[in-house]
């Protein structure tokens, strides 16, 4: 039995590149990125899931992975996924600046603990209301909307030397811009409470000079704040992640230009 060079290379391409944007998307996506899970299980997840898709990624071109329009094959598969990856990611992150927005309104911004997802310190409200939308995010099944958005992508975006463009790229940064809008229209409604209270107290401190502004303060902030979280915030939440989700996903639908 004889095989070519062509069929080799189109036998290693076949996984390798398929294998190249699913790993890249599972490297930074929520969920399946995060740190804490062992790098092992990643890999093995990713191996998986690279080989369950497979019969959605079409014809693979016979292209020798070590030539130069291997390498740009190979840029581009990574850059799909990370495209897909990265959105998703900023668009949890916004409870991140949501809770920080809220934690240093009601004086927790120093309660900081290690975000698993990124491996940086950020306030213990932003973690709290991270699991919770990890959660949500789960059970509305987005980690299977974005297996689906993968496979999905290997017919808009056939494997190939030609991908997306430097706009897919600008407009990535530009949907950024949801993430800080998003955290806004969370953490208002306790922002706006907090703001009236502490203008409260310094009418109070302006009418009484002897009256202790941050022994008094503090304590009442830091009451109040977490009864207002409770009370406006994680009600609404969930609906208001599931439309930042549902942007995102839309958005990356036409910047992969995926239809259906």
């Amino acid at each position: 039995m004889e095989f070519t060079i062509g069929e080799i290379t189109a036998w290693v391409g076949s996984l390798m590149w398929p294998l190249m944007r699913v790993g890249a998307m599972v490297m930074v996506a929520p969920v399946f990125g995060n740190q804490l899970m062992p790098v092992r299980v990643r890999v093995f997840f990713g191996l998986a899931l690279a080989v369950a898709v497979l019969p959605a990624v079409g014809e693979v071109p016979p292209v020798d992975p070590l030539s130069a329009e291997g390498l740009l094959i190979s840029v581009q598969q990574v850059l799909i996924g990370l495209i897909m990856g990265f959105m998703l990611l900023l668009a949890v992150n916004a409870v991140v600046v949501a809770g920080e927005s809220m934690a240093l309104a009601m004086g927790l911004g120093f309660a900081t603990m290690v975000d698993p997802q990124t491996g940086m310190s950020v306030p213990v409200l932003s973690q709290v209301m991270l699991v919770i939308v990890t959660l949500v995010f789960l059970g509305i099944g987005g980690h299977l909307m974005l297996i689906e958005l993968t496979a999905a992508s290997f017919s808009a975006l056939p494997i190939a030397a030609e991908g997306v463009g430097r706009e897919a790229f600008f407009e990535v940064a530009a949907w950024a811009s949801q993430m800080f809008a998003g955290a806004v229209l969370i953490a208002l409604p306790v922002v706006t409470v907090l703001l009236i209270i502490n203008l409260a107290l310094g009418v109070m401190t302006r009418a009484a000079p002897q009256m202790n502004v941050f022994s008094v303060g503090l304590p009442i902030t830091m009451l109040v704040g977490p009864v207002l979280v409770l009370g406006l915030v994680l009600p609404v939440l969930p609906t208001r992640m599931a439309m930042i989700w549902s942007h995102a996903f839309a958005v990356v639908r036409d910047l992969l230009a995926i239809t259906g």
